[in-house]
C-alpha cells in the first residue's frame, strides 16, 4: 500500500517509542545466549547537571554502534550509568544549603547529598530515551545491561574490592608527602585533576641581603607571601655575575631567616635578575627541587587556604590576602625595588577553579611510577578512533612524576575500607564482596590478630572519585562477581569516551584493571571530539552560548539531531560544529528519504525477482552494493561520518537525480513502451534499493527507518541483518560518474537551447560506451535518434 502520510512528522517518534517500550527484546542483553557479546563500557554522566547536546550527540553515536553490532548478529551489552558519586554531588550539597561539608556533621551532610540526588529529576534518562539511544534497560538493578548507580552499595562494595586487592599486593601504600590541595574542595587532589589558567599578577623585585656584607641581592617572585618558606637562594652555573656568592649565605626580607646561596642549572639567566629563591611548595618545580636537594620543607599554608604559624604576621590571612600584606609591609621597609604585572600559568582545581596550593598531607597512594613503560605499551597495544587520539594518553603517561594520591578528606564517595588497631596501629584489611563504612561501623575482627587489642578506629578518608570510576568495565563484565562470564567477555570491546577526560577516566582504567588483571582494559577506544558552535567557539553556560537538546527534540524531534551528528561527527576532524541550521540540514535529508520511500511505494511490490534484469538496474545495483560494502567497512571502524556521507550523496544524486529519472517512465509504463518484464524490472530495482538504504541508515535513524521499513516491507528493520554486498550482472563499460557527467550534459544543452526537460531533441550524439542502455537515454531523455561516436 502506497504510504499515506506526505511526510515525516516528528510526533510519529513519541508513537514509535510507546512501541519500542512494549516489545524491544532485541535491545535487551541476554545473559544465556550464545551469539559473541559486544561490549560498551559508556561514560555515566552526573545526575545533577542538566543533560547538554554534547552529552546526547555521543550518546547517539555510542547507540550508532549498538544497533550496527546488533545487526551484525553480537549480543550487545550497552547499560547506562548513572554518576552520583564524588565531589560534583557534594558541591551541589553545599551551594544548595549554604553549608560547607565540615560544618556539619557527617551524616547530616550525607543526607544533604541524598536530598540533592532525590530532588535530581530522572532528565538524564528522559533525554536520553527520547534521542531513541537503546541501552539494554530502564531499570535500575544489578544484573548485566541493567542501569547502573555509582554510589549504591553494590557498586561502591567493588570499589573497595579493587582497594583490598591492590593492598594484597603491596601497590598502596601512606606516605606523609606535599600534594595537590584544592582549598574549595578542602582536599588533596591528583595532577589529572588540575588545569592551568593563565592569570594577571605582579612581578616583584625585592631586597635580600648577603649575610657579613653590605651587599643586596635583588629577587623576583610572584609569592611574595612564601618568603617565610624559602630554603635556598640559587643561580645558574654559568652566570658570571653571581659566582662570588657561591657558598654563602642569605638572609630573607622581613623574616630575616638564613638561607645557603648555591649554582644550581634551574635558575634562568634572561628571568628577572637571573637570582631565584626556592620556596617549599611554590609550584611543582619547588617540590621537585627540595626532594633533590633534601632540603626540609616548611609548610606556611593550612588545609583551609589561610596562613599558617609558619608565616608569622601573615597567620590567618588567605593566600591573596597575605600577598597583599606582604607587598605592603615590604614596601614600607624600602625592600621592594620594582613591580610590573606580567601573566603567571597558575594551576587550578578542574571542578571548584580554586587556585591549587600545595600542602603536605598524609594520604594514600598507589604505585604508578613503576608502571611508566607497561602503560605505554597497552597504549600501544589497543585500537584507537581515530589513531592519532592515541597521542593524548601516550603524552599524558609521559608526564607522570608521582604516584596516584587516591583518599580524599570530604564524605560523599566510596570509604577507604580500613580500620586501625588504636594500640598496635595495625591495619585491619577486611573480606572483600561486602560494602564498608569504617567511619562508623565496627571492623569484621573482634581481637587485633598482632596484639589482641580490642579497640579499633576506623578510617574517615574515602576514595578518590576516579578510583571509583576506572572500574566500569570491571563492574559491567561481573569482575569479581562472576567469574566464568568475566573470563570469557574480558577485555571490553569499546570505551567511548571524551578527549578531555583521557588524563583520567581512560588512563585511570587502563591503568588500575591491568593491575588488577595483568590485561588491557579494552579492546578499542573511541574518542570524540568537543561540540562547538557554527564559528568554532566552545559551548558556555556562562555566556549564554549552546544548544538545548530539550529545543532541539521541541523543535525538530530526535532524527534531525541523529542525522546531524551522523553528518558532522568526522574523528579526523578537530570539534564538531552545531547549530539549528545544520541541524535543519539533516532534517531536510529524512524528507528527501521520506519523499523517495513514498515515490517508490506507489508501484505495487514484485513478488520474485526478474529473471532479466536491464542494464541499468543492474548499474544502480552495483552503486548500492558497493555502498553497503564501504558502510560495513566503516562502521565496523566506528566511522558512521562518511559511510551516512555516501548514504546521503547516494540519495540525493545518483539514486534520485539520475536512476529515478532514467526508469520513471519505465517504472509507470504508461505508454506500454516497455514490456512487462522490463517493467517489473525497473520497479524490483527500486524496492531493493531501498530497503538497503533504509537498513544502512537503521542504525543513524532508527525512527524513520523503522516507520517506512514497517509500512513498506513489514515488520521491524531493527530485527534485520545488516545488509550484505552481493555480485551484480552490470557489464557497462561506463562509470558513474561518466553517466552522471552525460545526464548533466544533455540537461543543460536541453537549458541553453530554451527546451522543457520533457521536450524531445531529434538526435544526439552520446559516447559508443552508453550503447547498453541506448533505450533508458531515449526515453529518459526523449531523444529522438541516438548516434553514437
Amino acid at each position: 500500500m502506497p504510504i499515506e502520510s506526505k511526510r515525516w512528522e516528528k510526533e510519529f517518534e513519541q508513537e514509535i517509542l510507546s512501541e519500542w517500550k512494549k516489545n524491544t527484546p532485541e535491545n535487551t542483553f541476554q545473559e544465556k545466549s550464545k551469539k559473541p557479546v559486544f561490549s560498551i563500557d559508556t561514560p555515566p554522566p552526573y545526575v545533577n547537571t542538566p543533560v547538554h547536546v554534547g552529552h546526547t550527540s555521543t550518546y547517539c553515536i555510542m547507540d550508532f554502534i549498538a544497533r550496527y553490532k546488533r545487526m551484525k548478529g553480537f549480543n550487545v551489552l550497552f547499560p547506562l550509568g548513572l554518576d552520583r558519586n564524588g565531589l560534583p554531588i557534594e558541591m551541589a550539597a553545599e551551594k544548595k544549603f549554604n553549608k560547607r561539608f565540615n560544618e556539619v556533621p557527617r551524616e547530616q551532610f550525607l543526607e544533604m547529598c541524598h536530598k540533592v540526588l532525590e530532588e535530581s529529576s530522572a532528565e538524564s534518562m528522559d533525554s536520553f530515551y527520547k534521542h531513541g539511544i537503546t541501552f539494554n534497560s530502564w531499570k535500575i538493578g544489578t544484573k548485566p545491561g541493567e542501569i547502573y548507580q555509582t554510589d549504591s552499595a553494590h557498586y561502591r562494595s567493588l570499589t573497595q574490592d579493587t582497594f583490598i586487592e591492590l593492598y594484597k599486593k603491596g601497590l598502596i601504600y601512606e606516605d606523609v608527602r606535599i600534594n595537590n590541595y584544592c582549598p574549595g574542595c578542602q582536599t588533596t587532589i591528583a595532577d589529572a585533576e588540575i588545569i592551568y589558567e593563565d592569570k594577571n599578577t605582579f612581578f616583584n623585585d625585592i631586597t635580600f641581603k648577603v649575610k657579613g656584607t653590605k651587599e643586596e641581592m635583588i629577587i623576583g617572585t610572584t609569592r611574595p607571601e612564601l618568603v617565610t618558606t624559602c630554603g635556598m637562594v640559587i643561580f645558574n652555573p654559568k652566570d658570571d655575575r653571581y659566582q662570588h656568592l657561591e657558598g654563602k649565605t642569605a638572609v630573607t626580607p622581613i623574616f630575616e631567616k638564613e638561607v645557603p646561596i648555591q649554582s644550581h642549572p634551574m635558575a634562568e639567566i634572561d628571568k628577572g635578575t637571573g637570582l631565584a629563591m626556592m620556596c617549599s611548595a611554590g609550584d611543582l618545580s619547588d617540590i621537585r627541587f627540595f626532594r633533590e636537594m633534601n632540603l626540609k620543607p616548611i609548610i606556611a599554608i593550612d588545609t583551609t587556604g589561610k596562613m599558617n604559624e609558619h608565616a608569622g604576621f601573615l597567620k590567618g590571612l588567605s593566600v591573596r590576602k597575605a600577598r597583599e600584606k606582604m607587598i605592603e609591609t615590604l614596601q614600607e621597609k624600602g625592600l621592594l625595588v620594582n613591580q610590573k604585572q606580567t601573566t603567571h600559568r597558575t594551576p587550578v582545581c578542574e571542578r571548584s577553579k580554586d587556585e591549587i596550593e600545595f600542602i603536605e598531607m598524609k594520604e594514600y597512594y598507589l604505585k604508578q611510577l613503576d608502571f611508566k613503560e607497561k602503560m605505554k605499551k597497552i597504549a600501544l597495544d589497543t585500537k584507537f578512533f581515530a589513531d592519532q587520539s592515541r597521542s593524548l594518553l601516550l603524552d599524558w603517561i609521559e608526564s607522570i612524576s608521582i604516584d596516584w594520591p587516591i583518599s580524599r578528606r570530604r564524605y560523599y564517595a566510596t570509604e577507604v575500607p580500613l580500620w586501625y588497631c588504636t594500640k598496635c596501629k595495625e591495619v585491619i584489611l577486611p573480606l572483600k564482596g561486602k560494602y564498608h563504612q569504617p567511619w562508623r561501623e565496627k571492623p569484621p575482627i573482634s581481637k587485633c590478630p598482632k596484639c589482641n587489642g580490642t579497640d579499633f578506629k576506623g578510617e574517615k578518608r574515602v576514595l578518590d572519585t576516579w578510583f571509583d570510576s576506572s572500574i566500569s568495565p570491571l563492574y559491567i563484565l561481573q569482575w569479581s562477581r562472576d567469574h566464568s562470564f568475566f573470563k570469557k567477555n574480558y577485555p571490553c570491546s569499546l570505551r567511548p569516551q571524551g578527549k578531555e577526560i583521557v588524563r583520567t577516566w581512560l588512563y585511570y582504567t587502563l591503568f588500575k584493571c591491568y593491575l588488577l588483571t595483568n590485561q588491557k582494559a579494552f579492546e578499542n577506544v573511541w574518542i570524540h571530539h568537543h561540540i562547538v558552535d557554527e564559528h568554532g567557539k566552545k559551548f558556555s553556560k556562562s555566556k549564554g552560548t549552546g544548544v538545548d537538546p530539550k529545543e532541539v527534540l521541541d523543535k525538530f524531534g530526535a532524527e534531525p539531531f541523529r542525522m546531524w551528528v551522523a553528518l558532522e561527527g568526522n574523528l579526523d576532524r578537530t570539534d564538531f560544529r552545531c547549530s539549528f541550521e545544520r541541524i535543519e540540514g539533516g532534517k531536510k535529508t529524512l524528507t528527501k528519504l521520506w519523499n523517495t520511500c513514498r515515490f517508490i511505494s506507489l508501484f505495487p511490490k514484485p513478488k520474485n525477482k526478474p529473471k532479466k534484469l536491464d542494464e541499468i538496474d543492474e548499474w544502480i545495483l552495483s552503486e548500492i552494493n558497493g555502498l553497503v560494502e564501504k558502510a560495513d567497512n566503516g562502521f565496523g571502524k566506528y566511522d558512521f561520518h562518511n559511510p551516512t556521507v555516501d548514504v546521503k550523496h547516494f540519495l540525493w544524486e545518483t539514486f534520485s537525480s539520475h536512476y529515478l529519472e532514467m526508469i520513471k517512465s519505465r517504472a509507470y509504463n504508461k505508454e506500454k513502451a516497455f514490456s512487462k518484464e522490463e517493467q517489473e524490472s525497473a520497479i524490483w530495482t527500486l524496492y531493493q534499493c531501498l530497503e538497503k538504504m533504509l537498513l544502512l541508515l537503521a542504525p543513524v535513524v532508527p525512527f524513520i527507518t523503522h516507520k517506512l521499513y514497517q509500512e513498506i516491507f513489514g515488520g521491524n528493520a531493527h530485527d534485520r541483518a545488516f545488509p550484505k554486498s552481493e555480485k551484480t550482472g552490470f557489464k557497462g563499460d561506463f562509470s558513474t560518474e561518466e553517466l552522471v557527467g552525460l545526464n548533466s550534459g544533455i540537461w543543460q544543452f536541453k537549458k541553453e537551447k530554451g527546451l522543457a526537460l520533457n521536450k524531445e531533441i531529434p538526435s544526439y550524439k552520446i559516447p559508443k560506451k552508453f550503447k547498453s542502455i541506448e533505450k533508458t537515454l531515449q526515453s529518459c531523455h526523449k531523444i529522438g535518434k541516438i548516434e553514437f561516436s
